[in-house]
């Protein structure tokens, strides 16, 4: 008996603009798609997704996407009447991701931090000399 799970189609895809600081940041979707800043794809418009920024040397950093889809107005305007077709909103478009860079590392770990060291106070005025300290040497 054939199936009818062919009828459930699939969302309508909406295009979304990727951009990065740095540029040339790999873009990638919830969905596996990617490409590299800045760039647009044609993703499916589902509720949303997400999209993970990363680039050599930096923090990758992942930003939620919302998809709305809204429907025509059903009051009978001409325009619903006609078959408008449902407006999709994508919040954020474009897609803006400032990476922070990573810390340095050795060995597959974060350096710890040095503390800093003291630094001694200078004078700012050389100290003049006391006559009264030490009475001045005996004459012959």
């Amino acid at each position: 008996m054939p199936s009818f799970s062919g009828f459930k189609s699939d969302p309508p895809a909406v295009t979304v603009q990727f951009e990065s600081l740095p540029v040339g940041a790999e873009a990638k979707t919830t969905s596996g798609q990617t490409c590299k800043t800045p760039c647009s794809m044609s993703v499916p418009a589902a509720d949303g997704f997400s999209v993970t920024f990363s680039a050599p040397k930096y923090q990758p950093e992942t930003v939620p996407v919302l998809v709305v889809r809204q429907q025509p107005d059903a009051s009978g305007s001409p325009d619903y009447a006609q078959g408008q077709s449902v407006s999709t909103i994508v919040d954020p478009n474009p897609v803006y991701a400032e990476l922070k860079p990573a810390g340095p590392q050795k060995g597959g770990k974060a350096a710890p931090a040095k503390p800093a060291k003291p630094k001694k106070p200078k004078p700012s005025v050389a100290p003049q000399a006391d006559d009264t300290a030490f009475p001045p040497p005996p004459s012959r």
